[in-house]
């Protein structure tokens, strides 16, 4: 059995679970937005990323409205995948040199991250409306939505510019 087969025994456990994985994901997102940002060049992509930032910051609020009706604490549980994508971009890009590059590097990281959410959120939705928490769901369903376009929005600024500008 997994690490956390003995709090997980029914579907809302894992629901809970999950809903606590994806808010400590957005908290460290949040704290690594301002130095990808810092570290962006292309003014396309820098204010994506400060878009981003705001949104994040709307995510977690939104996060902290679907424990309270949930009626579950407000808290998080360490995220080892988050943390790994953290932890490559941080390698990624302390290594690359060229800033046309380091953008490239800078949106592959971010779709990473990207990808990661929209598999949560999605989960997230579909076990909610699952069990019945139509509240919860729609507003799980708002992040995912914003995710979704921000991931389009990367895609489009690298295949428009940053990966022209980097090759």
């Amino acid at each position: 059995m997994g690490y956390f087969a003995s709090e997980i025994k029914t579907m809302d456990d894992l629901f809970v679970h999950t809903l606590r994985d994806i808010y400590y994901a957005e908290n460290s997102i949040l704290k690594s937005l301002p130095v990808m940002i810092e570290k962006t060049t292309n003014s396309l992509l820098k204010q994506a990323l400060m878009t981003h930032l705001e949104e994040t910051k709307g995510q977690v609020e939104r996060l902290k409205r679907v424990f309270q009706l949930h009626g579950v604490e407000i808290e998080g549980v360490n995220c080892a995948a988050i943390d790994g994508i953290m932890s490559e971009t941080d390698d990624v890009t302390g290594e690359v040199g060229d800033k046309a590059v380091l953008d490239a590097a800078i949106i592959a990281s971010g779709q990473a991250v990207e990808h990661y959410e929209i598999s949560r959120y999605g989960t997230l939705v579909a076990w909610a409306k699952r069990l019945g928490r139509d509240d919860c769901a729609g507003l799980l369903q708002q992040n995912l939505d914003e995710e979704k376009a921000a991931d389009r929005k990367l895609t489009s600024i690298a295949e428009t510019a940053v990966n022209r500008n980097a090759a």
